[in-house]
């Protein structure tokens, strides 16, 4: 029969998804501590995301909490799966002989999971009643995506390879028990170097890759490290990062497509290192990508190189979504200045678009969370929704200086409290030349107030960071448009004539 990571792969191939959507019944995300609340928790997942996700990963441990009914919803979870789409118990089993072969049967048989993540500290024998049946698979844990995993992992083995750690030889020993196309290795996001030392000892094996949003691992070290020269061979779970978003469709489709980003750029890369074996990389998720070597002078000298220019995945599917709402538009408009423009970015359309606004206000907190400051000031009219969100989602207190100074009342020229010497970071929507954000400085200045950063989702790179840099202060965004153009060309999302006109445009 055909091994289970056949079909993953399979699967993964059909859909373009690495993305495993965890279904973990947290008891603070339901509305009551009960089986019913949890079974329908999880169908609610599966129903927005049926269609994205490579696999799913229900959880034993809230279902068990649950005693018996809890039993009974997870295998009715499990059953509502369509039969084309994995699903991989998240058990950490681990013993051995008839012990074994009954927790076998509980997660094949009675519960009818496709996959189940085992310990191997029992050894191989522990192993094989889970690897009996090709069709059935174990991510065996290696490395771990806890804190504290080093404690045993990490240990040094003082055998024939004194080198070798104790995870690398879970790997080691793994690649010589796969002999069904069934087992595959944990190795949590949060470990890129183990990540990298894993894929090196086991070349072709699966990966499963926890540890992704809540845990705080990084989407793109993780799976530069872990990736295939295929593109395959990692499956990233994710579970609050989708389950508790406004809208997890849309998160879920946000995260594959920037796994789907990061595969076809890993590959890209790989295609620059030797561009004299192919005129083609590897097939990555179902599709050839063409590498487009530059010649080394190019590289060297053009600021708009992409091998210079790569967003982060999150930024890049921030980009895409921004695309998507007619933020940014290509055609022939007349600026402000009067020139003519191949494209315009119009940012005030996110405000009809709350959960756009809401990945808005999170990007800007990422980048924020690296400054030293106590107040967000916004600039009237496109930061100040920007503003509001970003207050709410990293709970900064907001002030902004008025355009206009009010006839009445306070006539205040700051709206918001505040108190002299307080440090200030600037907000806005898009930095051009700079003109807007000093007008904006000297008011602030004038109540008292120290600034040193400012911060924008979008740099057009026409001199802002420049004239603000000669003035003192610091300019941080998000991405810049040179970035996003890079992005949208190696996508292939935008017509290449825009793109090209929209370089020669911000070459003037």
């Amino acid at each position: 029969m055909i091994g289970f990571f056949s079909r993953l792969e399979a699967r993964a191939r059909q859909i373009d998804s690495l993305l495993c959507v965890g279904l973990d019944p947290h008891p603070a995300d339901l509305p009551a501590p009960t089986a019913e609340a949890a079974h329908d928790f999880c169908l609610r997942l599966i129903e927005a995301t049926a269609d994205v996700a490579a696999a799913f990963k229900p959880n034993a441990a809230f279902f068990e909490a649950l005693g018996a009914e809890g039993f009974a919803a997870l295998r009715q979870v499990i059953a509502a799966v369509s039969d084309d789409v994995p699903v991989v118990l998240d058990a950490k089993r681990g013993d051995i002989a008839s012990t074994a072969e009954a927790y076998a049967h509980a997660a094949f048989e009675t519960l009818g999971a496709d996959a189940i993540t085992l310990s191997p500290y029992l050894g191989r024998d522990s192993l094989e009643p889970f690897l009996a049946q090709p069709e059935r698979g174990v991510f065996l844990l290696c490395k771990t995506s806890n804190p504290g995993a080093g404690d045993l992992q990490d240990l040094p083995l003082a055998d024939r390879r004194p080198s070798q750690r104790l995870f690398e030889r879970v790997a080691e020993l793994a690649r010589g028990w796969n002999a069904k196309d069934n087992l595959g290795l944990v190795v949590g996001a949060t470990h890129p170097e183990a990540l990298a030392a894993v894929r090196k000892v086991a070349p072709e094996l699966w990966i499963l890759a926890p540890g992704v949003g809540a845990q705080g691992g990084d989407l793109e070290a993780a799976l530069r490290a872990g990736l295939r020269p295929d593109g395959l061979g990692m499956l990233i779970p994710v579970s609050r990062q989708i389950s508790r978003a406004a809208n997890p469709r849309r998160a879920a489709l946000d995260l594959a497509k920037a796994m789907r980003i990061w595969t076809r750029i890993n590959a890209d890369e790989r295609g620059r290192e030797k561009p004299e074996s192919s005129a083609l990389v590897p097939e990555t998720a179902g599709h050839a990508i063409r590498a487009r070597p530059r010649p080394e002078s190019e590289e060297a000298s053009d600021p708009l190189s992409p091998i210079h220019s790569v967003l982060s995945c999150a930024a890049a599917a921030l980009a895409d979504r921004l695309l998507d709402a007619g933020c940014v538009r290509f055609g022939q408009f007349t600026l402000k200045s009067g020139l003519q423009s191949p494209i315009y970015l119009d940012l005030r359309q996110i405000i009809s678009d709350p959960a756009l606004l809401a990945e808005v206000g999170d990007a800007y907190v990422q980048l924020l969370r690296g400054l030293h400051f106590d107040r967000l000031a916004a600039l009237p009219y496109a930061g100040l929704p920007i503003a509001t969100a970003v207050s709410l989602a990293g709970g900064w207190p907001m002030i902004y200086p008025r355009k206009e100074v009010k006839s009445y009342g306070t006539a205040a020229e700051i709206e918001g409290g505040f108190a002299q010497g307080e440090r200030i970071v600037v907000l806005d929507d898009l930095a051009t030349t700079g003109g807007s954000k000093f007008e904006a400085i000297e008011k602030l200045a004038a109540a008292g107030l120290v600034i040193e950063d400012v911060v924008v989702l979008i740099d057009r790179q026409s001199g802002a960071a420049e004239s603000l840099a000669a003035a003192g202060y610091k300019l941080h965004a998000v991405m810049t448009l040179q970035q996003m153009l890079d992005h949208w060309e190696r996508i292939a999302s935008v017509p290449v004539e825009q793109i090209a006109a929209a370089r020669a445009f911000l070459r003037q």
